[in-house]
């Protein structure tokens, strides 16, 4: 058994619509002319970078946009919307493959199989009416019952916002492990996103042991600062766990159940009094992917952000310079994805598997990403600007742009 990083393809009508409350880097970039073909081209560089580490590496196409589906299940059509119902209809969003769904590996399971539960985000319009098409695709490629098992999604109106409010802790990816559920009950200004009633049905769903399961509050200094899902001020992998001071609200009781669980959890804190909340969300510091390497060692696999914002890099040379479980730094650049507030963890959905039970169109080698990235540079628009999400020019290009990546990857029953 073994990690696979599935990162979502940015879309070909990635743009800065602003429609994320909460997400500050989204809302501060509203109106801003996006670059899909670089944002694409970033992701998959990123992508190249994990595979030269040493990592497994899988894809999530773009789903179908404008979806028209939605919007003629609210009476319109994508011609005759309004612009904040077509700009909510042509969202990119499912580039960011950690909201796709909660990924419970086999070791923590009843039956012994990997559970999937797609993802309902509800809370947000434009995310809303993803999980149709993230279902299709979880479907194929984990359409082998022997060993995994796809939920629908929690139904309304629990918001559930997958696996950036979802962390595991374990001796392995193949040992039994204790999973934390993150969820909000205040956010200040902003809205809290992960309810805990969709936490304990989305644990339920997967038989996880209630024993070796834990439910943690998001802290409401963190929400209103822009912590918008957990996994911005906290990410966790094999025993370590990556937190800033302020993530939780009640960190103390939170830290001691999980020592009571797992002794030997490696809890590397940042303080307040070296990073701020307000820098730790603007570098996407905790939003990196937390790896465990070939090697064994741990790594952060972190925006440039991270290095252009002093505390932030400080902090972070002071720490490996240290004796801590975090031996390794590796940037990444996803200024696209961070501009419209997500950065390198938003982008992937990390499951836990046996590679060979998993449908191999949806997994890449060096060789099949740059033939995507070759895709991606013939066919998607080089720049969209506010007033194009009108144009059915954008529609049509977006919609062939999409076929011609399915086709390729041989996916064309999702079209």
């Amino acid at each position: 058994m073994t990690e696979i990083n599935f990162d979502g393809i940015v879309g070909p009508t990635h743009n800065y619509a602003g429609l994320s409350l909460g997400n500050l880097a989204a809302t501060a970039n509203a109106g801003r002319t996006s670059h899909p073909r670089a944002a694409a081209l970033q992701g998959i560089a990123k992508m190249r970078a994990n595979l030269a580490l040493g990592l497994p590496q899988g894809i999530l196409p773009p789903h179908r946009r404008p979806d028209r589906a939605w919007l003629a299940s609210l009476g319109t059509t994508a011609e005759d919307a309004d612009p904040g119902l077509l700009a909510n209809a042509l969202s990119a969003s499912p580039m960011w493959a950690a909201n796709a769904a909660t990924v419970s590996p086999a070791p923590d399971t009843a039956d012994s199989r990997c559970h999937l539960t797609v993802a309902n985000l509800v809370t947000m319009p434009h995310r809303s009416h993803e999980w149709q098409g993230t279902l299709a695709q979880l479907r194929l490629a984990f359409a082998d019952a022997a060993h995994f098992a796809v939920h629908g999604p929690v139904p309304p109106p629990f918001g559930d916002e997958g696996a950036a409010n979802h962390m595991r802790i374990a001796p392995s990816h193949g040992s039994p492990g204790v999973e934390i559920f993150v969820y909000g009950e205040k956010g200040g200004p902003f809205p809290a996103r992960q309810h805990i009633e969709a936490s304990r049905a989305v644990a339920r769903l997967h038989g996880l042991d209630p024993s070796r399961t834990l439910f943690a509050a998001q802290s409401e200094e963190a929400i209103a600062a822009g912590a918008f899902h957990n996994d911005v001020v906290a990410v966790a992998d094999g025993r370590v766990l990556f937190a800033h001071e302020q993530a939780f609200a009640d960190k103390d009781r939170f830290y001691a159940d999980l020592r009571r669980l797992m002794p030997d959890v490696e809890i590397v804190e940042v303080p307040a009094a070296r990073v701020s909340l307000a820098d730790a969300i603007r570098s996407y510091l905790f939003n990196a992917q937390l790896v465990t390497l070939p090697t064994g060692e741990s790594a952060l696999i972190l925006p440039t952000e991270a290095r252009d914002t002093p505390a932030v890099w400080a902090w972070l040379n002071d720490m490996v310079a240290g004796n801590g479980p975090i031996r390794r730094l590796e940037l990444v650049d996803v200024r696209e994805s961070m501009s419209n507030g997500g950065g390198p963890a938003c982008l992937r959905l990390r499951v836990a598997a046996d590679p060979a039970t998993i449908d191999p169109r949806f997994l890449v080698d060096p060789a099949r990403l740059d033939a995507i990235a070759a895709l991606v540079e013939h066919h998607w628009p080089e720049a969209i600007a506010p007033q194009d999400l009108a144009s059915p020019d954008l529609w049509v290009q977006a919609e062939a742009a999409r076929a011609a990546l399915l086709d390729f990857l041989g996916l064309s029953e999702l079209i």
